[in-house]
């Protein structure tokens, strides 16, 4: 057996940015910047109101209360996109809806719970300090101003903020494209009755659901059979059309382990024993220069190898530099018992934050197999070699979301 930072360190050796890529907005979230990005205006571009109410000359209102409000002519009317057309005077306010510009004159704006209107007459009946519910021109961004750094994962947020100052392309690390799939001819497909050994195909669909869900692309090479040409001709269009594969089930010992056979003739693999439980088989390398991560098939090992070294790999290939999660401590709600074996064990739990601090208990059962708790899990907690854990102790977990 081998360390699993020996194992990741291997893996993320192997994985290269993807190249760079101009994007529209609409398809840049989660994607990594490749270059610093600068505003060209300022933002607000102009000095408007952040409330509906009446734009007013704050010393207008020095004096108003509930008992004397102050009594204003009201002179216009500003709609959020409309221009000011008049400017405000001594004793007179204009009426103003959010975001519209601040008309010349006015230094603040009173809102509209604060006023009561007859005809042409606003009461006011408060004061207002200069700058009250303005925002001011320049107040988020000035031109020259960095936006966010290169190596920046695009948010919804930063999309706004690209939108607001007129980016609607930017700089990307490519999407990577992930081509997925399943091999055994125990596996089917659909609802129908299971014959004797035979089992439904849940890999598949779980490595595609983990793939969309960190923010790549999922290509659905379906399941394969127990077959070396089948195989090797679903490697071959993989690696001619994704960016990395993952596979899951015959990279073990046995003596029909053919995704084995055949990654061995066509690739350039290492064959790894992690010591690690659940997940200990790995197989990785390269096809014509494409990564393929070559998962155990027991479906808990299968999700707990993605996320040790397919989500790390594949997120060194889209640019990011936080490669793996990060990992928390929380304390024991309840024995974890283990005997030493030379391997980090990865068990399935809930957290619960209870006053600051995180409560782990177990998911359920935690046989490779069990894949109902591993669905009911937030966290995998970390336990050493050794004797395991007692009830209080501290204890290490990343979360799986």
């Amino acid at each position: 057996m081998i360390p699993l930072a020996e194992a990741q360190a291997f893996v993320l050796d192997q994985c290269s940015a993807l190249p760079v890529a101009s994007v529209p907005l609409r398809a840049a979230r989660r994607l990594v910047t490749t270059e610093a990005v600068a505003a060209a205006e300022q933002i607000p571009p102009f000095d408007n109101t952040a409330v509906d109410g009446f734009a007013v000359r704050a010393e207008d209102l020095a004096s108003a209360s509930a008992e004397s409000p102050a009594d204003l002519e009201v002179v216009g009317t500003i709609a959020a996109g409309a221009a000011p057309t008049v400017p405000v005077g001594p004793g007179q306010a204009i009426r103003i809806m959010t975001g519209a510009p601040l008309p010349d004159g006015a230094d603040a704006v009173a809102m509209v719970e604060w006023t009561s209107t007859e005809g042409d007459r606003v009461h006011i009946d408060r004061s207002v300090g200069v700058g009250d519910a303005v925002r001011h021109a320049g107040e988020d961004l000035q031109p020259g101003d960095l936006v966010f750094e290169a190596g920046v994962e695009l948010s919804p947020g930063h999309l706004g903020v690209l939108a607001s100052i007129g980016r609607y392309e930017v700089n990307v690390v490519r999407r990577p494209k992930i081509g997925v799939f399943s091999t055994g001819d125990e596996l089917i497909e659909g609802p129908q009755a299971l014959k004797l050994g035979q089992i439904r195909d849940s890999n598949r669909h779980t490595l595609i659901a983990l793939v969309e869900r960190d923010g790549f692309e999922a290509v659905d090479l379906g399941m394969i059979r127990d077959d070396e040409v089948a195989i090797e001709d679903a490697i071959c269009r993989g690696v001619a059309g994704c960016d990395a594969l993952l596979t899951s089930g015959g990279v073990s010992m046995g003596d029909f382990d053919y995704v084995k056979a055949v990654l061995g003739r066509i690739g350039d693999m290492r064959w790894m024993q992690v010591a690690i439980k659940p997940a200990k088989p790995l197989a990785f390398g390269l096809v014509d220069g494409i990564p393929v991560f070559g998962l155990p098939g027991n479906p808990v090992s299968s999700m707990v190898s993605y996320e040790l070294f397919g989500r790390p790999g594949i997120r060194k290939m889209a640019g990011h530099v936080r490669l793996h999660r990060p990992r928390l401590l929380g304390i024991s709600d309840q024995k974890w018992g283990r005997h030493p074996d030379g391997k980090i064990h990865f068990v399935r739990c809930k957290i619960d934050l209870d006053n600051g601090v995180y409560r782990v208990s177990s998911a359920g059962g935690q046989g490779s197999h069990q894949l109902t708790a591993m669905a009911g899990a937030d966290a995998l907690a970390v336990l050493g070699d050794g004797e395991g854990a007692e009830e209080g102790d501290p204890l290490e977990f990343f979360t799986l979301s």
